[in-house]
């Protein structure tokens, strides 16, 4: 039976598949960093809604991937978790 690593391995030596997954990886970073500092607030999804002047369900679907935060709404999330919004961009490893 092939490991889950083994695979992977395998199918990064494809280009596209290897450029596809840093995308997605780069979405699940902001993801995690999103619930991290909700989290750390020690702030429901619901609690953060208030504080946003929004519903639990956008919340939600922010924390789901399933919409794209501007970055107004990104600076809004940080403040509301006594967090700060940082962008950093950096050179692209190819």
């Amino acid at each position: 039976m092939t490991k889950l690593r083994d695979l992977k391995a395998r199918f990064m030596e494809d280009p596209d598949f290897r450029e596809e997954y840093a995308r997605i990886d780069e979405e699940y970073a902001l993801i995690e960093a999103l619930v991290r500092a909700r989290t750390a607030a020690k702030l429901t999804q619901a609690e953060l809604a208030r504080r946003l002047g929004t519903t639990q369900s956008a919340v939600a679907r922010l924390e789901g991937g399933r919409v794209s935060p501007s970055f107004s709404t990104l600076r809004r999330y940080a403040e509301a978790t006594g967090s700060r919004l940082t962008v950093d961009l950096v050179p692209s490893g190819g």
